[in-house]
């Protein structure tokens, strides 16, 4: 996770650059009348699970870093409003009190309510591989890259990597197939702001876990929540 908040201080410093300083524009410079807008992301959210079970809290900060291209299809002469499609790569930490482990001799997983014991560590990790889908509104025009922007849309994700870490004192136990998860992930977005800094949503529209996990005799659920920024490269 260290090395991934890296390459993503790295991008936004390069995004920063990148980005219109301000000084007069070059005088014999073309204007491109068909260009595109936004097509690198990379971002860092906050991650929040919603529909949880009674006594289960998350603890701690649950970050996710997000990278990837969406290609910009305006549909109208001004070029200030298109659809996006793209490919995308997440991974997600959650700090939370669900264990999860594994009953030996089966595949069927193990869920704990650890409400009230002590323990240093406890989180889950996912690795997703995502197709944004957006319908894109900005106030852009070809000579500057300083506007206006709101984004809505869909997302599809296929969850290939899951992985839970539990520790305790001298006792670590790490879990990494879990038959009930629902691996294909839908969501539902909204980015909005101006020049380098966007606020970015997302919220799961199907729970992390299928109806099989149970704890205390109540399903799981858990429907994955993002809040934080996000960067725009041309």
């Amino acid at each position: 996770m260290k090395k991934l908040l890296f390459i993503f201080c790295c991008s936004w410093g390069s995004i920063s650059l990148g980005q219109d300083t301000g000084l007069e524009p070059d005088q014999n410079k073309v204007i491109d009348s068909l260009y595109r807008e936004d097509q690198f992301y990379v971002g860092i959210t906050y991650n929040l699970l919603f529909n949880r079970p009674a006594n289960i809290n998350q603890s701690g900060f649950s970050v996710g870093v997000h990278m990837g291209f969406t290609r910009d299809m305006p549909i109208n002469k001004r070029r200030n409003v298109a659809f996006g499609l793209g490919l995308g790569y997440s991974v997600n930490v959650y700090n939370q009190n669900l264990f999860i482990g594994e009953e030996e001799g089966t595949e069927q997983s193990v869920f704990i309510n650890l409400d009230g014991e002590d323990f240093d560590r406890n989180q889950f990790t996912t690795h997703l591989i995502e197709a944004p889908l957006e319908f894109r509104w900005r106030t852009s025009v070809p000579e500057t890259h300083k506007f206006y922007r709101i984004y809505t849309g869909f997302r599809v994700g296929y969850l290939y990597h899951f992985s839970s870490n539990f520790k305790q004192s001298d006792l670590q136990i790490r879990q990494t197939k879990v038959n009930e998860l629902n691996r294909w992930r839908f969501g539902a977005t909204f980015t909005f702001g101006w020049n380098t800094f966007n606020f970015h949503f997302y919220y799961s529209l199907n729970s992390l876990f299928d109806d099989n996990a149970e704890i205390d005799g109540n399903t799981i659920g858990l429907n994955p929540a993002k809040v934080g920024l996000i960067f725009y490269i041309l």
